[in-house]
């Protein structure tokens, strides 16, 4: 009888615990966000957490590029203000916040929570009023100083507090802390460490990540790109600039810009895109050293190979031609660079035949993603171009009708200037936990693209290209640059190519024997340019003697001294 009486009582306390923990469970967990807004500032009070997210900055560990600041918020609980306050406090609200006393009047009679930022002198004198029904807060918000700078790098947070675009989308996860509301209500933390994953640690700041950006060389590289914009007028541009050996992204600007801190002003969402990573294009004139490379990898020609131009060459279908239809006559592989002669990439694509010629650029990384720590990138398989006709594979070896990004063109060459290894391009250098302790990214070697040789020979061609031929305007007085223009048509959605529109770039790397840094210049649809020696190697020239100077690289030519 005992034991009967003894498990009876068991199975009634059982009962009664069950209830009470269902019905905290329902209370606390199903209608926990109600009840903690409802109770605002009674036994159950809301808490914003100190918790912040992660800082950003640059190369430099010192200039920041995002980080959190603690804002004032007000909570307005209008069935918790006393009927006879209500006209006052009304009157008092709409005062303080500049806004129409029927506005106001209309939010206290919804009987909805309000929750608004206010700046910090709103804040003090809300405050002194004490007001029932109206709780005052901190919560913390997402700015970022430098503005525009860099923004298509950083991305932005958005209103939910996710991260979207560029680091704060890729690194979303690690930069978040525990930035939520948090309640002052002891079953809830009690429930949370018996029954649930959710810890109680709400003041858990995330971590910091230092970028490989220079804060100097990007600003550069905007105010260049804004200058171009000023004297081309085109529709978009970028410059991004790569160490070789690493693989470290220095810059990578863009135009136009937007301002991160206010995103949600933008009407045209396309303008948070990376060009450098979400959109294809077809490079033009730049691939030709891929082509070139390929050729001399196989041994099935040397810088001094001559080929014979008749200005045109049939491959079926229409006839390829030169830009501006023009015949060369007998040149050298280094005269084809040189001068940029379409019929002088086809016949070494010819010689490599298709399939070989297919290979190299798969080798080269351009049907593949570079897996740079950036939100959003693409690539193209080309199927179209893989499964093309022999004028198809004739006309990508001067770059049309292959489709690549910008940041698989740089990629390719860094490995050009890089002796032939191919590195994976990396935004991140450092993350940097709550106690300041430094996880070093280290970089990544990904494949030996071309042979130590050939990368020396193309170089060379490349050299050439800037010392006498097309690449002239790329030049800087007493170094070697090495590099290559390219002028694309822009393909139409329909078929065919815009007559009039073209993409204009150039892309090099200097002091060219001994490479520091490797730079892409691409404007898009310059209005006042036929071709990009005009404006792109002018740039190029520009941004590349700003970091010499920035780092005082040693000239490959001393000065003559006269006595």
């Amino acid at each position: 009888m005992r034991k009967i009486r003894t498990l009876f009582l068991f199975i009634v306390f059982a009962l009664w615990a069950a209830i009470i923990l269902g019905r905290l469970f329902y209370l606390q967990i199903i209608k926990g966000e109600y009840y903690q807004a409802l109770a605002f500032g009674q036994q159950v009070s809301l808490q914003d957490s100190l918790a912040q997210r992660g800082d950003i900055f640059f190369n430099d560990g010192k200039n920041i590029l995002a980080q959190n600041v603690l804002v004032p918020v007000l909570y307005i609980f209008p069935d918790q203000i006393p009927e006879s306050d209500k006209e006052q406090i009304v009157q008092t609200l709409a005062s303080v916040l500049g806004e129409d006393v029927d506005i106001i009047a209309k939010q206290v009679e919804s009987q909805n929570v309000i929750k608004r930022e206010i700046n910090n002198e709103q804040y003090k004198i809300l405050r002194a009023k004490n007001f029932k029904g109206v709780s005052l807060s901190q919560t913390s918000l997402r700015v970022y100083p430098y503005k525009s700078l860099a923004a298509h790098i950083t991305g932005f947070v958005n209103r939910e507090g996710r991260g979207q675009y560029g680091v704060e989308e890729y690194y979303d996860d690690i930069l978040r802390g525990n930035d939520v509301v948090a309640p002052k209500n002891y079953f809830l933390a009690i429930w949370n460490n018996l029954f649930s994953n959710q810890k109680n640690d709400w003041q858990t700041k995330g971590k910091s990540l230092s970028l490989t950006i220079d804060f100097k060389i990007q600003s550069y590289a905007q105010k260049l790109l804004e200058e171009a914009f000023e004297q081309w007028k085109m529709d978009s541009g970028q410059i991004i600039v790569q160490e070789p050996q690493s693989g470290k992204i220095l810059a990578m600007a863009f135009y136009p810009e937007f301002d991160p801190n206010r995103y949600y002003e933008q009407k045209h969402w396309d303008i948070f895109m990376n060009n450098a990573l979400q959109t294809l294009f077809e490079p033009g004139s730049v691939f030709k050293p891929f082509t070139m490379a390929a050729g001399l990898e196989e041994s099935l020609i040397t810088p001094q190979t001559v080929f014979v131009d008749k200005g045109f060459v049939e491959v079926g279908g229409p006839p390829i031609y030169n830009f501006g239809h023009r015949e060369w006559g007998t040149k050298t592989m280094i005269g084809v660079l040189e001068n940029s002669i379409n019929t002088g990439a086809v016949f070494v694509e010819q010689k490599l035949g298709r399939n070989l010629f297919w290979q190299y650029i798969q080798k080269f990384g351009f049907l593949e993603k570079t897996n740079i720590d950036l939100a959003g990138e693409v690539f193209s398989n080309n199927t179209t171009l893989k499964n093309g006709y022999p004028r198809d594979f004739a006309s990508a070896s001067f770059g049309q009708g292959v489709q690549i990004t910008s940041l698989q063109l740089l990629r390719a060459f860094s490995a050009i200037a890089n002796e032939g290894k191919m590195m994976r391009p990396y935004i991140v250098e450092k993350i940097i936990d709550t106690n300041g302790k430094e996880k070093i990214v280290e970089p990544v070697l990904e494949k030996q693209m071309i042979s130590q040789d050939t990368a020396a020979k193309i170089t060379a061609m490349l050299v050439s290209v800037v010392e006498n031929g097309g690449g002239r305007r790329a030049r800087v007085p007493r170094y070697y640059m090495a590099g290559k223009t390219g002028t694309a048509q822009i393909p139409k959605p329909s078929g065919g190519y815009y007559e009039n529109e073209t993409i204009q770039s150039f892309i090099g790397f200097g002091p060219a024997f001994s490479p520091r840094f490797v730079i892409l210049v691409r404007l898009d649809n310059p209005k006042q340019s036929d071709v990009a020696s005009s404006c792109a190697a002018p740039i190029f020239s520009k941004m590349a003697k700003y970091i010499i100077d920035l780092w005082e690289i040693p000239p490959d030519e001393q000065p003559t001294i006269n006595n």
